[in-house]
């Protein structure tokens, strides 16, 4: 079986625009623990457009370009890239309310299919083997832009990993690479990094786990077909919140949920919810299901889900419906100083967040 996923770096557009909306989220609960959020970002060249919402009951400390600039910054757009952060003109027509935003925050208040999925074993941290891989070198290489042999090179950046999986073996056959570089450094000395990095980070991965079979010498890597890459990031592309839902969820073999993610308040169901379905699936599989598919179907104000749907090869432990609400509502109230990096993408490949480990209580 043929097994393709891709993931992107951190200064990636549209993962600039998670990260960005998901620093506002974080900003929001700074001020206010139940705070009402719902904000996207959409980003090109040096213009930043913010939209959405947020209502809290005392004023927020930063101003929302601020956040923009700071987590551009953050990022990696700094001098001498070809982005520089402090330029971005932010167009900011987010209307905030001082209210009390528990009307909105206390209860289901949309409707919402979710979708968790889990499966193989905690080696490959429950998800699908190509999709663990691509976010692992992703990872990586983002890593060794910040503070590696890489440093200075990126933050923007794609991924894309073929894997031929047939029983308890995966074969590696192909890794794509594009990174965005410094005009300074030839693609060739680029080249020879980017190998050494993927080479150790592959490395890991068959002393960890046998099942990767395949030796390095006989992958087929394409690093930067098109050529030299100068102009990344909103250079080179425009960004949008949510645009990489398959990447932030399990990759193109599972089917996900119809919500974005990153910008929403963790009180927000699509996210919540989303979340939930995860930890479910996870702990079927981990009570002898070889892997599991949850649907969960909301309707506003109605936090015990319409439906719970199961679907899983061999038999693991499902739980009830009362469950997805206690469970959402855990979510709502884990506050916000966890959130801000969760826009990066690692929303189910962090093993620290609790929606990644085992059932408890």
């Amino acid at each position: 079986m043929i097994r393709l996923s891709e993931a992107v770096l951190p200064g990636h557009p549209d993962k600039f625009c998670d990260q960005v909306a998901d620093a506002i989220v974080a900003e929001c609960y700074k001020v206010d623990p139940r705070a009402y959020c719902q904000v996207e970002m959409s980003v090109w060249s040096d213009h930043v457009f913010l939209t959405g919402g947020i209502v809290t009951r005392k004023p927020l400390k930063h101003d929302l370009a601020d956040i923009v600039r700071a987590t551009g910054r953050r990022i990696g757009y700094v001098k001498p890239n070809a982005i520089d952060a402090d330029l971005y003109d932010v167009r900011d027509t987010v209307c905030q309310r001082r209210a009390d935003p528990r009307t909105w925050t206390d209860a289901v208040n949309d409707q919402c299919i979710s979708v968790g999925w889990a499966g193989y074993d905690e080696k490959v941290g429950w998800l699908p083997p190509e999709h663990y891989l691509v976010h692992t070198l992703g990872k990586a290489l983002a890593h060794s832009c910040r503070e590696g042999r890489l440093k200075g090179q990126g933050p923007d950046g794609k991924l894309l990993v073929r894997v031929r999986e047939s029983s308890d073996e995966w074969q590696v056959e192909q890794v794509l690479v594009s990174l965005q570089q410094l005009p300074d450094v030839a693609l060739f000395d680029l080249t020879g990094l980017l190998v050494d990095d993927l080479r150790d980070v592959y490395s890991r991965l068959q002393s960890d786990d046998g099942r990767w079979v395949t030796r390095f010498d006989d992958i087929e890597l394409l690093i930067n077909p098109n050529g030299p890459w100068i102009n990344g990031g909103s250079d080179g592309d425009n960004g949008q919140t949510g645009r990489k839902l398959v990447a932030d969820y399990y990759g193109p073999r599972v089917p996900i949920g119809g919500g974005a993610l990153s910008g929403k308040d963790l009180s927000h169901i699509d996210r919540a919810g989303a979340y939930s379905a995860r930890q479910a699936a996870l702990h079927a599989v981990r009570t002898g299901a070889e892997q599991c598919r949850v649907v969960v179907a909301y309707a506003p104000n109605r936090d015990v889900p319409l439906d719970v749907v199961y679907e899983m090869d061999r038999r693991g432990d499902q739980l009830p419906p009362s469950w997805y609400a206690q469970s959402a509502a855990r979510v709502r109230y884990r506050g916000g100083a966890f959130v801000a990096k969760l826009g990066t993408g690692g929303h189910f490949i962090d093993p620290e967040l609790t929606w990644n480990q085992r059932v408890t209580g």
